[in-house]
């Protein structure tokens, strides 16, 4: 029996040293899979010798991938633990390390933010910025060697707790936990995705309708000629009362499709973007083509 690799501290040591630029060669296909990948290379090549193998693994990590850069390593402690049991033989699909990735990296992304960017760097920029007023160097070197260490030590140790925890998770592969665990990744996934189409995805159509004629009563009458001051409180008043300002109530397209569901264009296109790419369509493709309806229908006023 051959004996079991296993990645040392020193191996762990190199992936959280290069997990840093992570961002490095951020794109807008795939987002952060460039940095991912090359923080996983000293893993890849202490886990498989064979070219062919370094090369598989290399590729299943150029999948898209991109959540929070400093709650990456978590996510990146358990897939070297995958990874590892891969390694000694252990059957895990490509499929399944993937989707613990997505299913893990859309709710740690939501933690990052305000940790990080909203609670730990104001507080260190503040105190620093106060001592830098009075004069003192120690300001900037407070919040730049502050800030870097609170980050480089939450980088190892989180991905030191996801390796740990992933090295849990491989041992009982037969009681299919890994199989529950990406269930359950790939149904946060998308409630995710949901989300983000809700709040990302926004199509605005400009077209108008034929108006409405109002009846008299439902829209503000104004005066010929100077206006006085109890005309100004009386159109004020009507004004309150959501009268309209004009005779003929202007309708939209759009004012339609959000009567009936806000959101609907949105969702649509995120539906064809899906099958597009089901049907092998090149991302990249994807997005020009985009760029070309979005200005197409800005030219002709439909958007």
């Amino acid at each position: 029996m051959a004996e079991k690799i296993q990645l040392s501290q020193a191996d762990r040591k190199k992936v959280w040293w290069r997990s840093q630029f992570l961002q490095g060669s951020w794109n807008y296909e795939r987002m952060q899979n460039l940095g991912w990948a090359y923080s996983l290379i000293p893993a890849i090549k202490k886990l498989y010798t064979n070219k062919e193998d370094q090369a598989a693994a290399l590729k299943r990590h150029l999948e898209f991938f991109n959540t929070h850069p400093y709650v990456a390593a978590p996510i990146m402690g358990v897939t070297l633990a995958l990874e590892e049991e891969k390694a000694n033989g252990t059957e895990i699909e490509d499929a399944a390390i993937q989707g613990v990735k997505i299913g893990m990296m859309g709710p740690l992304a939501g933690i990052g933010d305000p940790v990080f960017w909203f609670t730990v760097r104001p507080i260190l920029g503040a105190l620093g910025a106060s001592l830098a007023q009075a004069g003192n160097i120690a300001g900037p070197l407070i919040f730049f060697i502050g800030w870097n260490l609170i980050r480089m030590a939450f980088l190892w140790y989180t991905q030191e707790l996801g390796y740990k925890a992933g090295s849990e998770i491989t041992k009982d592969m037969s009681g299919g936990i890994l199989k529950d665990i990406t269930k359950g990744a790939s149904i946060l996934g998308m409630f995710i995705l949901a989300v983000l189409v809700e709040r990302w995805v926004s199509i605005v159509f400009t077209v108008n309708l034929p108006g409405k004629v109002l009846s008299k009563g439902a829209y503000i009458e104004w005066p010929k000629g100077n206006v006085t001051g109890d005309q100004l409180k009386t159109i004020l008043g009507q004004a309150n009362d959501k009268l309209s300002f004009d005779k003929i109530q202007v309708d939209t397209l759009q004012k339609q499709l959000d009567s009936l569901i806000p959101g609907l264009m949105g969702l649509l296109l995120t539906f064809a973007c899906m099958w597009l790419l089901k049907k092998k369509v090149s991302p990249i493709t994807i997005i020009i083509g985009l760029f070309v309806v979005g200005i197409v229908a800005s030219f002709f006023g439909i958007m």
